[in-house]
């Protein structure tokens, strides 16, 4: 393993500490107060500098992630809330949202609420405000490498309607900064349900600022709403309390087999030439990376919001748009999971100091 600039074996590393989780590891948590008591998080960090929350109370979404010791992500104003205080009808989505990394919408609703044949569902769905069952921790040596895995199951059903069930499970290796996402969702039911999925990653201040350069591997951009200009949407701006919200479409991306997954993949960058570490004064150019599988998610939509109080930038893979499930459907683009079917999704974020200091 690669750690604190040297190469360590199991034992070296041992022997320097009483327990790896001096230098990397996970740790389960209960929050206690406010909106969140009651809910569960899970604190990961990789020795190398990425350190985030997981967040098996809420879909296993992933809240604030830091790269040593600086923000990656926006948190939203309602932060974190359990999710028993949400409302799933209209727009109620927005007041327990809780922003971060990571917020997964869907499992059968993405985007603005709707009523698609007798059903009126909300904004985004109900997967970011459902708990996990079978969660599991588990940190363990593979010969000289350290590998941090946490898991969890969310179950999207009803009785008479539709019964999927999403697993999620995420991989780090001790050393590195990346992380590994891995998603199985299948219906377990006997009747066929839509499948919208859309994984919304937040990237927020300081990571997104004026100077940050962000590459896309689309060869075509399209405004969702008519009177949004394309022109600007990958630039970026200090806040303004007057911009309101820009949603792009993504289109012809631009793909590559994934050593990795041996699949087709897309991924976007976010360049910072400044910066800042923690409070150390010292500011050094960082890429964010997001990879992801081409095949299953075979959109990208672009969430533009450099407001005041919601300064944040969302770059979103997704197997659908977002003006909801009734026009997906009208449009002849709504998937269709049959009974015993399942579709996996593979995602991965990176985070690299370009200069060492």
């Amino acid at each position: 393993m690669r750690l604190f600039g040297g190469e360590w074996t199991r034992r070296e590393l041992e022997a320097h500490t009483g327990r790896v989780d001096q230098v990397a590891g996970a740790r389960r948590v209960l929050l206690a107060e406010g909106p969140g008591a009651g809910s569960e998080a899970v604190h990961v960090r990789t020795g190398a500098g990425l350190s985030l929350w997981i967040h098996p109370s809420r879909g296993m979404d992933i809240g604030l992630a830091e790269f040593l010791g600086t923000p990656l992500c926006w948190l939203s104003p309602a932060g974190d809330v359990h999710p028993a205080h949400f409302d799933p009808s209209g727009l109620g989505w927005l007041r327990t949202a809780a922003g971060g990394l990571l917020m997964t919408c869907g499992l059968r609703q993405v985007g603005s609420p709707c009523e698609d044949e007798g059903e009126q569902p909300g904004l985004h769905g109900r997967i970011h405000h459902t708990p996990a069952r079978e969660v599991s921790v588990q940190t363990e040596w593979d010969e000289d490498e350290y590998v941090i895995r946490v898991r969890g199951v969310m179950e999207e059903c009803r009785l008479f309607g539709e019964n999927l069930r999403l697993t999620r499970t995420y991989r780090c290796h001790a050393g590195t900064n990346r992380l590994d996402i891995e998603d199985l969702v299948e219906n377990i039911g006997f009747h066929p349900s839509p499948l919208m999925i859309l994984y919304h990653f937040n990237l927020g201040f300081p990571l997104v600022s004026p100077e940050a350069q962000i590459t896309f591997p689309s060869k075509q951009v399209v405004a969702r709403d008519r009177e949004v200009p394309v022109e600007g949407y990958g630039e970026w701006q200090r806040p303004d309390a007057r911009y309101t919200e820009r949603v792009y479409y993504h289109e012809e991306l631009e793909t590559a087999v994934s050593r990795t997954w041996a699949r087709p993949s897309a991924r976007i960058s976010v360049n910072n030439p400044a910066f800042p570490f923690g409070g150390s004064g010292h500011n050094a150019p960082v890429r964010l990376g997001l990879s992801w599988t081409a095949d299953t998610l075979p959109r990208l939509v672009q969430w533009k919001m450099p407001g005041a109080g919601a300064h944040v930038l969302g770059v979103e893979p997704a197997n659908c748009h977002v003006e909801g499930r009734a026009e997906e459907r009208r449009q002849g683009r709504l998937q269709i999971l049959e009974p015993g079917e399942s579709r996996s999704m593979r995602l991965a974020i990176t985070v690299e100091a370009l200069n060492s200091f």
